[in-house]
């Protein structure tokens, strides 16, 4: 008996050895390597979430309590699944005390971003034009509503300390660094001695947060700029050169917002990164808002794939895909809603129903637009597979 399992020991090695050898294929480079060394994760990145009067008009429940929820239950099915989900947070939470209000200085209700959080959402970009709409006070009880949350934020922080304090997810294993900047704040105070509070686009800053990155071991170094010129459907110069430079000091993705309409995205061969290939997506549009004209009542999910050889300790863009959006203001089930829907739903027998035929009309323009805008520069970019 024992010498018949000395022998049935090996034989199992090699069954075992032989099917993991068969579990390979082929990357970008052609070369061929095994799968179980490999994971792979997603991230997603919409443009602006604003918070208009008419929104939290339609939300308000009584006096100061507020349901944002069905301004994504149509979406949030196409966030939950990615391992990591951000967004531009258009707006500020100062408190009742200092008034709800929309355009054109924000203060949203604490309900809206819990209704964010709710959605899928995993971290918040803070550092945007409308960031001191409440001044330091708005922008540190922002940060405090948004980490009671439970969800992760940057481009704004509470002391040096924390803006210092580079943000590195640690993803099934990748290390993504995320660095956020914005080009101003719409000409409010920022106090004497307490730059910290945001950051602002500093090709100096930029550069040493880049290397403090690297040399913190990340894969990935992912940055966000709110910049730009709005309604404008192309990226501006100044856009191009902060790209540019930024490419140069060793960033893999660059994702954009502000612009409030979608600008192309684009891939580019990084210097001094970790990645081949990188890619940049200028302007993601609005994700919920009160603009009600074409293109800017249009955005998008944008979903980044990203593989990584644990082996070899190389990483790559899997793919990039896109998932138009079109957001709906009007009744529903006879109550006022916004609803950020899947503008796919157009063309479908089983849309919506609350959805009347100028909507679908608008819906559909949207999903080409979208289309159109998102392969201007690359072909390579691929319409979210639960569309197709």
């Amino acid at each position: 008996m024992r010498k018949k399992k000395l022998l049935f020991i090996p034989l199992v090695l090699l069954i075992f050895i032989i099917t993991v050898k068969s579990k390979s294929f082929f990357n970008p480079h052609g070369n061929k390597i095994e799968k179980d060394s490999l994971v792979t994760i997603s991230i997603s990145a919409v443009g602006d979430l604003m918070c208009h009067s008419p929104q939290f008009q339609y939300a308000r429940v009584n006096a100061d309590s507020f349901d944002f929820n069905p301004e994504f239950n149509y979406i949030k099915q196409y966030l939950i699944n990615s391992d990591f989900v951000f967004g531009n947070l258009e707006t500020v939470a100062a408190g009742k005390s200092f008034n709800y209000s929309g355009y054109p200085a924000f203060n949203s209700p604490d309900d809206f971003i819990k209704a964010i959080r709710a959605a899928g959402f995993t971290m918040l970009v803070t550092s945007n034009n409308h960031a001191f709409d409440r001044g330091a006070n708005g922008v540190l009880r922002t940060i405090s509503v948004i980490k009671k949350t439970g969800l992760d934020y940057d481009g704004t922080f509470s002391s040096q300390r924390d803006r210092d304090s580079i943000r590195i997810f640690n993803l099934k294993g990748i290390k993504v660094a995320f660095l956020a900047y914005t080009y101003g704040v719409n000409g409010n105070y920022i106090p004497k001695g307490k730059s910290y509070l945001i950051n602002l686009i500093d090709t100096t800053l930029i550069k040493h947060d880049i290397n403090s990155a690297r040399k913190a071991g990340t894969d990935i170094v992912l940055v966000y700029f709110h910049f730009g010129t709005q309604y404008k459907r192309s990226p501006d110069e100044f856009q191009k050169q902060i790209v540019d430079k930024t490419i140069k000091y060793g960033a893999d993705i660059i994702i954009g917002s502000h612009p409030h309409v979608i600008e192309p995205a684009a891939f580019f061969k990084t210097q001094d990164a970790k990645l081949d290939t990188g890619f940049v997506a200028y302007s993601l549009g609005n994700f919920v808002s009160n603009q009600r004209w074409r293109y800017a009542d249009a955005g998008v999910i944008l979903k980044i794939f990203l593989t990584k050889n644990i082996k070899t300790d190389s990483i790559f863009i899997n793919k990039v895909t896109y998932l138009p959006t079109w957001v709906f203001k009007g009744l529903v089930n006879g109550k006022n809603e916004f609803n950020v829907l899947p503008a796919q739903d157009a063309f479908e027998q089983d849309c919506p129903s609350f959805l009347s035929q100028g909507d679908k009309l608008k819906m559909q323009q949207a999903f080409e637009d979208t289309r159109e805008t998102m392969n201007t520069f690359s072909t390579r970019i691929e319409i979210d597979s639960n569309l197709k």
